[in-house]
């Protein structure tokens, strides 16, 4: 085993030799001049701005811009029936009172100047135009009415920047389809009552038939070949643009139907100025039966058939009879009024009927071409918890 000897201690430390003595520096403490005086600046306080630059003013917003969708589009932004056609995306309540003063002015020179012509050309000596059985003095009436027709689309055009079809039907366009299955239904129904009525009134006055009126050959002609047209010009006016005025400015659907069929109904019957109440009334109830088929189709086109198969029947019938058949009086008045009333109300009944088949279109097409409010942006969700 080894043994360990005692620790002795640290080992003796070693002197060390006095520090070094330096003599003092040869210069004195550093001798300091007065302080500077500082007069006040020459300058004011700087300027200092915001803290951030003001924001430019906004630009002045351009000038207005009117979007004008393209060529083709619905002038409806939702589908409208027939006689609301003219609320279309520019619609004002003036428009229809300058297209009826256009109507008005345009409608009257062209009177004018057609009974002008007649007058120069010794066409018609009737300058009163009372003898409708006399070819030629038919042929001046009609037309002096047939002129509304393109009134009446010149009414459209520039009081309402439409296409004139809008004044036919929920197509701007004619239906030509609609009239041969209209035409046999009026040749049933309203053919068959006009039959009715010359028969009871000659059985009731049997001396009132004369014969064939002189002419009768031209007054066939006149009769197939003008009469259609001014029974399309007298419905274009009355069930057309008339009608279309008022309801426009009721906005009701079926309020403004209602109004525009009595108001129109009224104004024909006293266009036609009637001797009698009996008179008045029958063609007041035209009226409204040919409002009733406007409503139903959605166009002109049931209303022209009515009004064409009933006017064309009455000539042909009056000028083959004698001209005792086309007065007024003739007939036993109320028994003559009664069938025709019955027989127009069939036409409606049966056009009612057969829209199943006919499927005429009641409503304008449409394209809503509207700015969505702010009521339309949905509101964002609420988080839960809230």
């Amino acid at each position: 085993m080894t043994e360990y000897e005692p620790y002795a201690g640290p080992p003796p430390m070693q002197p060390y030799a006095a520090p070094p003595v330096y003599p003092p520096p040869a210069y004195g403490p550093p001798a300091y001049g007065p302080p500077p005086v500082y007069g006040p600046p020459v300058y004011g306080p700087p300027p200092y701005g915001p803290y951030w630059a003001a924001p430019a003013p906004w630009p002045p917003p351009p000038p207005a811009v009117r979007w004008a969708p393209p060529p083709g589009t619905p002038p409806h932004d939702v589908p409208r029936t027939f006689l609301q056609a003219m609320l279309s995306r520019d619609w004002r309540w003036w428009r229809p009172l300058l297209g009826l003063l256009l109507f008005g002015v345009v409608f009257s020179v062209a009177d004018v100047v057609v009974v002008l012509v007649a007058v120069l050309t010794r066409v018609s000596p009737d300058l009163a135009l009372e003898n409708l059985i006399d070819p030629f003095t038919l042929l001046v009436t009609n037309l002096t009415l047939i002129v509304g027709i393109p009134t009446v689309w010149l009414a459209w055009a520039v009081a309402h920047g439409m296409g004139t079809g809008w004044s036919s039907s929920v197509l701007a366009r004619m239906r030509w389809r609609l009239f041969a299955p209209l035409t046999w239904r009026a040749l049933a129904t309203l053919g068959v009552g006009v039959a009715l009525t010359v028969v009871v009134g000659i059985a009731v006055e049997p001396d009132g038939v004369s014969g064939p009126v002189s002419g009768y050959g031209w007054l066939i002609l006149v009769v197939l070949f003008t009469t259609p047209l001014q029974s399309a010009a007298e419905e274009y006016v009355f069930r057309g643009y008339l009608s279309q005025a008022i309801a426009g400015w009721i906005r009701a659907p079926r309020a403004g139907a209602v109004l525009a069929a009595v108001i129109t109904a009224t104004l024909f019957s006293l266009a036609h100025v009637p001797p009698d109440f009996l008179t008045f009334f029958d063609r007041f109830a035209f009226g409204l039966a040919a409002s009733a088929v406007v409503w139903l189709t959605g166009g002109l086109e049931g209303a022209i058939v009515l009004h064409a198969v009933n006017n064309v029947l009455i000539f042909l019938l009056a000028g083959g009879l004698g001209e005792a058949v086309a007065t007024d009086d003739a007939g036993p008045g109320l028994l003559v009024v009664g069938l025709d009333v019955l027989a127009m109300a069939a036409y409606v009944a049966l056009v009612a009927r057969s829209r199943a088949t006919l499927r005429p279109e009641t409503l304008t097409p449409a394209l809503d071409l509207r700015f969505p409010g702010p009521a339309a942006v949905p509101a964002p969700a609420t988080p839960r918890g809230w």
